[in-house]
């Protein structure tokens, strides 16, 4: 009905109305269009290698984060440690992992994290490493350590699919640059990982014959979040500390929310998404869902370096991890608009709340701010990143319209119906809202938020069939991300708490185009909040 004549002159033009989009239409914006939401640096000199860089600093490598009282998940450390003591190695460790993924699908109903992988690989990877280990020669920190990436990226030799049953016919001849940096490190790359159908939806439900939907390990009757669904369910069952998806509105924080571990989407341009489907060129960025903040920290000093391919971030500045580790937060001030922030489910907002009174306590002071025009922001992102898919998807949208999912047809069929004045109004919004950040970074270091404004929604049987669309779902889950899409700004996702339901709860921390170690300083106190971290339902020790 949607791709219709009927749904495009009638039932098109009824959602945009519904869906204010009119708005935008009757807005006269006098700047001009910004259309990559890069910012250069304050001073960068441009002296960043292009190449890997293992040169993490020791602090990042031998500070240990608060883990609070009982179970807490293995991280990156937790791996390398036993590998350099030689209490177990790269390919016992990688035998507990088949045999853990191999009993997640088995399971009623199954995990559905990964989508393709090869026990041959794993194991070929992970014997390569141990005798890195056993020759004492460690490529990296992340040598031995498993990870997944998310089927939007290219990884050799799985189907490069995004999740559709369309596309990546053949097996894939080429690496993503994220994949041949964590090829360089070592990594033992497990397989590539679920998501929703070509990105295009923020509960990771995917009916297609190839995928199936993954399951949140806190409660498989609800979803992870998507669309890097399988990395987030990959992470939280413990079947990796490190899995990589793509954020164009909320798709690496979302999941990472909803399964309560750490998500960063990391400034515009940081880390390449070379070798990445272009479905939303100016929205999306690369990023890690981890099992802690210093994982985060290890994955993004290790990817975060110009790519030649990627034009985006070649003026990017050095990492930095300066002041990260200080005792207290006193000096850092932390924007908060509180209508903004208060707007989610209650249980969301006071552990929120509590998190945010536990970083004044540190010495952090609390600013009040207005975020202006934020519905014009939210209304103007949707614009770009459904503009930019529908173009990027033409001839597939018009040749696979009967093989994609429900709700992604819908989705399609309404960004069809943006003109190109619709994407320059949008832009020129960009140019203001990315102004009013400016401004606001110049009086404070922060800006918090919830991570999303609602936990992970219930899977229902008809969504397994025939996926799932819902529009209150998409916009609470959406809410506090967008933000950082459309404006390029770094954000990372922290867990808190649990909602009474036993559901993850996260706060997001913002901060100004390449300051991403203050996200990590505050982001590591948060975890100190955190006194206690529930054990998922599913969940996979492979450290035995």
């Amino acid at each position: 009905l949607a791709n219709s004549v009927a749904g495009q002159f009638v039932l098109m033009p009824l959602m945009l109305r519904a869906n204010k989009f009119d708005l935008i239409r009757r807005l006269i914006i006098e700047e001009d269009p910004t259309f990559f939401p890069i910012v250069s640096p304050d001073s960068c000199k441009n002296e960043h290698k292009t190449e890997s860089s293992t040169n993490i600093p020791k602090d990042v490598l031998q500070k240990r984060t608060h883990t609070g009282i009982g179970f807490s998940f293995k991280c990156i450390l937790d791996y390398t440690d036993h590998y350099r003591s030689g209490t177990l190695t790269p390919s016992q460790v990688a035998e507990n992992i088949i045999r853990a993924i191999e009993d997640s699908e088995n399971m009623n109903p199954p995990l559905k994290a990964l989508v393709q992988w090869d026990q041959k690989l794993i194991l070929k990877m992970a014997d390569a490493s141990t005798a890195r280990y056993r020759d004492k020669t460690p490529l990296s920190p992340l040598d031995g350590v498993p990870v997944c990436i998310k089927e939007e990226l290219k990884v050799v030799p799985f189907h490069y699919r995004a999740g559709t049953a369309f596309l990546g016919k053949e097996p894939e001849t080429s690496d993503a640059t994220i994949t041949k940096k964590l090829r360089e490190a070592g990594a033992i790359i497990l397989g590539v990982t679920n998501m929703h159908e070509l990105g295009i939806g923020t509960t990771g439900c995917n009916p297609n014959r190839f995928h199936g939907t993954a399951r949140n390990p806190y409660n498989p009757q609800h979803f992870t979040g998507g669309s890097s669904s399988g990395s987030a369910a990959a992470v939280a069952a413990g079947l990796c500390p490190l899995a990589i998806g793509t954020d164009g509105g909320g798709s690496v924080r979302i999941p990472a929310t909803f399964c309560g571990i750490v998500g960063l989407k990391g400034t515009f341009g940081r880390i390449s998404c070379n070798g990445g489907l272009p479905l939303s060129f100016s929205t999306v960025s690369a990023g890690p869902l981890c099992s802690s903040v210093q994982d985060a920290m290890i994955a993004y000093a290790l990817l975060a370096v110009p790519d030649p391919k990627y034009p985006h971030g070649l003026l990017q500045p050095p990492v930095s991890f300066d002041g990260v580790f200080t005792s207290d937060l006193k000096g850092l001030k932390l924007g908060i608009d509180w209508d903004f922030f208060k707007d989610c489910n209650p249980e969301i907002a006071e552990a929120c709340q509590q998190a945010v009174g536990h970083l004044k306590c540190l010495g952090a002071s609390i600013v009040d701010i207005r975020l202006p025009e934020m519905e014009e922001a939210r209304l103007s992102h949707v614009i770009c990143i459904l503009s930019e898919m529908r173009a990027w998807l033409e001839h597939d949208f018009t040749k696979h319209y009967n093989e994609m999912n429900l709700d992604t047809r819908s989705t399609l069929a309404m960004g069809s119906k943006f003109t190109a004045v619709d994407y320059i109004q949008a832009s020129r919004q960009k140019t203001r809202t990315m102004k009013f950040l400016k401004d606001l970074f110049a009086d404070v270091n922060c800006i918090l938020t919830p991570g999303t404004a609602c936990t992970a929604p219930a899977i229902l049987p008809s969504d397994l069939i025939t996926g799932q669309s819902d529009i209150t779902t998409l916009t609470e889950s959406m809410k506090y991300c967008q933000l950082g899409n459309f404006t390029g700004i770094p954000c990372l996702v922290i867990p808190v708490g649990y909602s009474s339901a036993g559901l993850p709860i996260s706060i997001q921390v913002m901060a100004k185009w390449w300051d991403e170690a203050v996200l990590f300083r505050v982001g590591l106190k948060l975890e100190e909040f955190r006194t206690e971290t529930k054990k998922p339902i599913i969940y996979y020790d492979t450290l035995f």
